[in-house]
This record gives C-alpha cells, structure tokens and sequence, in this order.
C-alpha cells in the first residue's frame, strides 16, 4: 500500500514532515530548528511510527503576516562571520562576545578539521545591538576583560543550558527530567548521585529522544555527548543538585521498573518540539540543535550525539547464561582439537580445483 502525504487520524489531517516543510516553504534544516525552538508543535507515534504534522499547524503559521519570510527570520542562523557583519563588528570581537556570554549559541557543526563551529539566532544578535551597545564601541567591560582574561568560554555551557532548559519544559514526568539533566553528569558523578544502577538504567528508557532519529555523523554524534556534559565545579554542583530534587520527586511517584517489568508507552502525543532534535544539513556534519541531540550537528545546520542506554539484564539471560554453562564440556570430552599448522603459508582448499591454494591475505611470493 503506497505512502501517502497526508493521512487522518481520529478525523485530524497529519502530513509528513517533508510535505510540511515544503508548505511552509522552509529547508530541512530550518524545519528541524522550528520544531526545536517550539515554534511548531508535531505529533510522534512511540511505537515506531513516522513524525507528523496536524494540517492546522501549517494553516496557522501560514496565516502569520509577513509570511513566509517572518518564520524564515525567525529560525535564521549565522556563524561568526554573518554574526559580526550583522552587528557591524569584526569577527575577533564578535568572537570575545560569544566566549563572554553575552550571545548564546543555539546549534553547532563540525567542519572538515572536526572542529565545533557555532550557530546563532540572528533575532537574538539583533537584539543584543539594541540592548546593550556600549558592548560593541570602546574598550570591553571589567567583567568581560576579567573572563576572557581567565580562559573562559562560555559557549558551550550556554547552548548545554539552554538545550536541557527546553527539553525540561517539553515534560513533565520526573523521571524523564532527572534522565535529561543526569545527560550533563559523566559516569563516575551520576553514580555518586544516583547509586541504584536499575535507575541509572531506567533513564535510559524514560530519557526524550530525537523526533526525527539519529542523524548526522557518528563525529557528529560523539561531539553532542562531549558537550553536553558539565565541565565546570559550579555547573557540576548545580546539575547534582538538581537531579536529587528531580529524583526524589520521583521516587514518590513510582519506582524504577527492577528486571522482568515493562511499561509500555503506546499511543500518540502532540510535542511543543523534539525531546531532542538533531537535525543534519547539506554539509558532511550538519548543525547540532543540542538532544538531541546530537549537534545532531549544525549547519552545515544544527544537529546532536548519543550514546546507546542499555536496559536492566532481564532474568531471561541469566537463565540463558546458567544453561550455557551446564552444558559446557569438561575438558578432555569430545573431539580433539585441531592442530595448528605449520608455521609459514597458510592453504585452503579449492572447491574447484581440488588443490591448495594460498590465501587471499597472504599474498603472492613472486
């Protein structure tokens, strides 16, 4: 049966998402970076099926005046580059700003060195210029000569806050919100914080995942996971705190599921964004939206990584395992071993032909 654009569930008309993108005149990339951002709400099955858009969304930013070059604005981004161009500054300044904290990157990519390159809102550049110019004229502030001075580099911190603020606000569940903060927690803290590994695990299960599948490259990928973990003894001290409150509630809750239990999520749900969008641009490694992401990675278009949650061992394998062991021979039973031969070229036979031949990994002697 053939795939179709749109499709009515429960009387509501859903499109694809590439149908969606094109109405709304949008490229992927910017797409994936609305629904991130919250400016367009889509609706996922849990169960594995396909990421859809009600029809009434798209009529709705489609009515908005100024379409569709206000939505095009709106998820506008630039480097630092575009950025300082934008703000009528050159780009070692504009570059100072960012690593002072005064803009926030909202998605990055890796270039052909593999080195993160930051994205920005333009909106949001704009309206640093009109908020506080002084920070483009003249000699830059105590308090930001005091930072840069120090190595500071507020970049990262900043998008990790933002991304985990966002997805924070997409539920409401605190298991799935102590999973989303315990992503910034390297192994060794999470287990200082939260010492049931069936927990641990747990979050695995509950943590949001990307709308739209892992995408970008697996450097990509590995990127996302580096920087969304806290690397500063004040940020490290915040997200611990903060899990052990989320944990607590909940606790209350329910409890983590011990081997052997399984809760089912069925059903479809209407997002403000992704639990974590990672989209991927054009470019060899496109722009992480941090969960995501991953970046899946910027830009080329925003985009984020992850690493794969194990579940709880289940009782299933262990009996599995025992069985294994029982019926392993002792030693001494059976057939014989096969000698290894003789030192020098290895031969296999030729079904063919019937004689050895050398194999392929060997080479050729003359």
């Amino acid at each position: 049966m053939p795939m179709t654009d749109a499709v009515r569930d429960d009387g509501v008309r859903r499109v694809a998402v590439s149908r969606a993108a094109a109405d709304l005149e949008l490229r992927r990339a910017e797409f994936d970076l609305a629904v991130h951002l919250g400016i367009l709400r889509v609706g996922t099955r849990r169960n594995g099926g396909r990421v859809t858009v009600r029809q009434e969304e798209i009529d709705r930013l489609r009515a908005e005046d100024g379409f569709p070059d206000t939505l095009r604005e709106r998820v506008r981004t630039v480097g630092t580059a575009e950025g300082a161009q934008l703000l009528g500054i050159s780009p070692v300044r504009f570059t100072r700003l960012a690593r002072a904290g005064c803009v926030t990157p909202v998605a990055f990519y890796l270039n052909r060195y593999r080195a993160v390159v930051w994205l920005y809102l333009a909106q949001e550049l704009a309206g640093l210029a009109a908020r506080s110019p002084e920070l483009l004229v003249g000699i830059s502030p105590p308090w930001m000569r005091s930072r840069l001075d120090g190595g500071t580099d507020c970049r990262p911190r900043n998008w990790r806050s933002r991304r985990i603020e966002r997805l924070l606000s997409l539920t409401g569940d605190p298991w799935a919100r102590a999973a989303v903060i315990a992503e910034a927690l390297d192994p060794v803290q999470l287990a200082e914080v939260v010492d049931d590994p069936y927990e641990r695990a747990y979050f695995g299960r509950v943590r949001p995942e990307p709308v739209f599948g892992q995408r970008g490259s697996v450097a990509g990928r590995e990127a996302m996971a580096r920087l969304m973990l806290a690397d500063e003894p004040d940020e490290i001290l915040w997200r611990r705190v903060t899990l052990g409150m989320e944990l607590d509630s909940a606790r209350e809750l329910r409890q983590a599921p011990r081997p052997g239990e399984e809760h089912l999520m069925t059903g479809e749900e209407d997002l403000t964004g992704p639990s974590a969008v990672e989209p991927a641009d054009a470019r060899a490694d496109g722009p992480a939206l941090g969960h995501v992401p991953a970046l899946p990675v910027e830009q080329g278009g925003p985009g984020e990584a992850s690493a794969e949650r194990p579940d709880p061992v289940g009782e299933g394998a262990v009996s599995g395992l025992l069985a294994r062991l029982r019926l392993r021979r002792p030693r001494g039973t059976g057939r014989a071993r096969r000698t290894a031969p003789p030192r020098g070229k290895r031969f296999a036979a030729d079904p063919r032909t019937r004689h050895s031949v050398p194999h392929a990994d060997q080479g050729s002697n003359r």
